[in-house]
């Protein structure tokens, strides 16, 4: 039996819900600048394929790394955390 890498996950917001069966979803991280020892906000975006449609912006979601599904999809939504208020 063949063993497979294990796959990223990551954690995030929606930003955009308005693609069919695709989101936007953005993460957040606090790093330390080298030289001045600042926490800076560093955001990185993620296309993800989000099959039944369901996800609204500002929704906290899971996605894990997957095939490349189109030129930009390369994750998939695993399961929705938080719901918007």
């Amino acid at each position: 039996m063949e063993n497979r890498n294990l796959r990223k996950e990551r954690i995030g917001v929606v930003s955009s819900s308005k693609m069919e069966k695709s989101i936007v979803v953005s993460e957040v991280k606090r790093v330390k600048h080298p030289m001045y020892g600042k926490f800076v906000l560093k955001t990185k975006k993620y296309v993800a394929h989000d099959e039944q449609n369901d996800c609204n912006e500002g929704d906290t979601v899971k996605i894990m790394e997957t095939r490349p599904m189109s030129k930009s999809k390369r994750w998939r939504l695993v399961e929705i955390l938080e719901r918007a208020k």
